[in-house]
């Protein structure tokens, strides 16, 4: 009932967490279809949706995936390990740069077009070098917008939290008409801003549906938890959207305050 914030995730909150490859770019030697095998040998060993589509896409295309050693995963940044015998990565631009990965002109160019269009780039790297870049569009819920426009009518103030680019979290955000966004976070950071939040003296609603959303659900006044995702995410909330249908928080808000108000008259 004296909810101010929802802070939420994006990918399977706002979004239908169902997301697909939608465009491959890839240097001359390389070639779509190898840098496509090469990144989803490796995503193979996530469950993350982003990585299920890449895996999905090759599979699709009926391309053979071959084989990985010496697997690594790096939590909220990306997978490498050795394939076809050359150590590979995939994941983050932040983090290949981190690890001294190169980046040319022209992949720079197609990540800008990419992300401007709301979209989430993976990207691809041999060695220290980056080969490909992967474009994946996750398409957001029918009912998010209707959702998002009734919980500013009942004055609450809406917080997107996500691992996304800065750039394709806010052409999200303004399709939704989001009050503040933080992209570019790792995990644990959802949760540092949710504890942030209260101690400012905010009531705070985190809805969210990943493994990586669970520290930040708990973490909440109220955590809600999308019964589309995670049993994690569902375990470490106090509310579960059996239907994953954002307008489940207009209504759970609406009957607090009307039992509330009962209470009080009572």
């Amino acid at each position: 009932e004296q909810v101010t914030h929802v802070v939420t995730d994006k990918t399977g909150t706002l979004t239908e967490g169902r997301p697909e490859v939608t465009e491959m770019f890839s240097a001359p030697s390389i070639g779509e279809e190898r840098l496509l095998a090469w990144a989803a040998a490796l995503e193979q060993g996530s469950e993350h949706p982003l990585a299920q589509a890449v895996v999905k896409a090759a599979q699709a295309r009926q391309i053979a995936i071959p084989a990985v050693e010496n697997f690594d995963s790096v939590t909220g940044a990306g997978v490498g390990g050795r394939v076809d015998g050359r150590p590979i990565r995939v994941g983050k631009r932040v983090w290949l740069e981190a690890e001294g990965v190169t980046i040319a002109p022209e992949f720079e160019a197609q990540s800008q077009r990419l992300l401007g269009s709301g979209g989430t780039v993976i990207w691809v790297a041999i060695e220290n070098e980056v080969v490909g870049l992967l474009a994946l569009a996750d398409p957001i819920k029918a009912t998010t917008a209707e959702a998002i426009q009734r919980l500013h009518d009942l004055g609450l103030k809406i917080v997107m939290l996500t691992g996304d680019h800065r750039v394709t979290a806010e052409a999200v955000a303004k399709q939704l008409g989001i009050d503040d966004v933080r992209a570019q976070l790792a995990p644990q950071d959802k949760q540092k801003i949710v504890e942030e939040l209260r101690r400012e003296g905010h009531v705070v609603a985190m809805a969210g549906d990943g493994i990586n959303d669970a520290p930040a659900l708990a973490a909440a006044d109220v955590g809600i938890a999308m019964g589309t995702g995670t049993d994690v995410a569902i375990e470490s909330a106090g509310i579960t959207l059996v239907k994953g249908d954002l307008r489940g928080i207009v209504n759970a808000l609406a009957l607090s305050r009307r039992v509330m108000k009962n209470i009080r008259q009572n």
